[in-house]
């Protein structure tokens, strides 16, 4: 699994994961494991799938660490 650091999230159910590498991934609330969305925070640690979605690479299995 990779990590990473929520970077932003919306008003809408979906962020993006800071990877370190530049490149930020796109997640949904409905690829979350163990938390709600309205849990998560800005800043907060997280591991998760890269994975692909119909508009290009989305996490998935997103996890608090």
């Amino acid at each position: 699994m990779a990590e990473g650091t929520i970077k932003r999230l919306t008003e809408k159910g979906f962020g993006f994961i800071d990877t370190g590498t530049g490149k930020d991934m796109f997640f949904h609330m409905s690829n979350l494991e163990g938390v709600r969305y309205d849990e998560l925070r800005e800043g907060q640690k997280v591991s998760f799938v890269a994975g692909e979605g119909p508009k290009g690479p989305r996490a998935e299995n997103v996890r608090p660490i």
